[in-house]
């Protein structure tokens, strides 16, 4: 119980400081798959994911990575770039590409519904 404790407020922290940094410049993580998560069969595949902010990196990553087949990804917050790995049996580019319009960020391949975009929060927008 103290651990599920523990890891709610660390993400609670987390959300609610992720906006502040939006006037600094970008900081960007990398998230590093191990090889189990990353088979001999899975695919590289790069997107063009707009963004702006650490929340947005958070919500790039995590909708990239909950499509099926999806083992890793890594959004750059400077080249606003998505890079991730996926299992080309179960899932593509393009059904990534539409999770991620899902969630309001426009990618190279769709665009995220205006009502969607207009949801998220100040510091994420990134349409000029």
């Amino acid at each position: 119980m103290k651990k599920l404790f523990f890891s709610l407020a660390v993400t609670v922290l987390i959300a609610s400081g992720a906006c502040s940094n939006s006037g600094s410049r970008n900081r960007t993580t990398t998230t590093t798959a191990t090889s189990a998560e990353v088979k001999s069969h899975d695919v590289h595949a790069t997107l063009k994911v707009g963004g702006a902010c650490e929340m947005c990196k958070v919500r790039i990553e995590k909708a990239a990575r909950d499509v099926a087949g999806v083992s890793s990804a890594s959004w750059d917050s400077d080249k606003k770039e998505l890079h991730f790995h996926y299992d080309a049996a179960k899932t593509s580019v393009d059904a990534v590409s539409k999770a991620l319009a899902k969630v309001g960020h426009d990618t190279d391949k769709d665009k995220a519904a205006d009502e969607v975009y207009n949801a998220l929060p100040g510091c994420c927008k990134y349409r000029s």
